[in-house]
């Protein structure tokens, strides 16, 4: 796996698309067609660059050191960085995802955690949204898992965009980092409402290793609980996107579960992250709920530093 002090690079150079149509007539039969994939590339390379910088700076970078029981002093202080929701599409472009995967390099991590939800409506953007994922660059591997989008557009499909470009996806499975003596056990499962199998994804982890575990849905965190899963990262909720005053008064009033919506939690022993994510959905608008990237250093002392 490359090292991450080398350059981010340019995983492919958009081209603008000519067309005698109209350009709002054209897209709409494209929306109507649920196929965007031509309008995501609609871009030069020229303006490309300063738009990249524009939108990797409205994404909030949050760092948190985590304990991990028994990980392991060869293991202290690797990096995870998590990227979820990303539903590139018309709402989500070539440019915007770019962005993104650039900001991950800058972090230099040892692994990336990519929580699903690659895609929204439109199949047509899985083999770009891996192409332009495969430039993420991780001392330990790019580790992905399905979300419910994905399922919808096809559940194959999209995994065959990701591995095609280098990603592994970890499909009620398991995979393990090593140094030394140290072991770090990197399980994903398939998204909650599409048949995870969490004892499948675990089995053969000897007990009392220490486990991350991917799940685009952050309900499976009971389960996960019951596994003595360790970490859990997820996303999903896009921590609830739009955050008007009076919508989170209603739902207060409603004694709505704020639970498992956002940030940090914990079931037992086990913690869980809700990241925000970096796409939209339905809209392309985020309100008082800015864009996130998450970063965890795992400790392997019992109390942070």
């Amino acid at each position: 796996m490359a090292d991450t002090h080398s350059s981010p690079r340019s995983v492919f150079s958009p081209v603008l698309i000519e067309s005698r149509e109209h350009p709002l007539r054209r897209w709409l039969e494209h929306f109507e067609r649920r196929d965007f994939d031509d309008l995501s590339l609609n871009l030069t390379s020229a303006r490309s660059a300063n738009k990249r910088r524009w939108k990797a700076r409205r994404i909030e970078v949050n760092q948190f050191r985590v304990p991990i029981a028994g990980l392991g002093r060869e293991l202290d202080g690797l990096r995870i960085v998590h990227l979820t929701d990303i539903h590139h599409g018309l709402y989500f472009s070539a440019e915007a995802l770019l962005a993104a995967v650039e900001l991950a390099n800058s972090l230099e991590p040892d692994v990336v955690a990519l929580t699903g939800d690659f895609v929204s409506y439109s199949r047509n953007f899985a083999n770009s949204a891996g192409e332009l994922l495969s430039g993420l660059r991780a001392r330990r591997g790019v580790y992905a898992v399905l979300g419910n989008h994905d399922f919808r557009v096809g559940a194959d499909l999209v995994t065959r965009a990701l591995r095609r470009h280098g990603i592994e996806v970890l499909r009620n499975r398991h995979t393990v980092i090593r140094s030394g003596a140290a072991q770090l056990h990197i399980a994903g499962v398939d998204d909650l409402w599409y048949n995870p199998n969490l004892p499948r994804a675990l089995q053969r982890i000897p007990r009392g290793r220490p486990v991350v575990l991917l799940s685009h849905n952050p309900r499976i965190v009971a389960a996960a609980a019951h596994f003595s899963v360790d970490l859990v990262l997820s996303g999903h909720t896009h921590g609830g996107q739009v955050r008007l005053p009076f919508l989170e008064r209603m739902r207060d009033g409603n004694h709505s579960p704020r639970r498992f919506h956002v940030g940090w939690d914990s079931w037992g022993r086990t913690r869980i992250y809700i990241s925000r994510g970096i796409g939209t959905i339905v809209v392309p608008v985020r309100w008082a709920c800015p864009p996130e990237i998450p970063v965890f250093t795992l400790d392997s002392r019992p109390t942070p530093r």
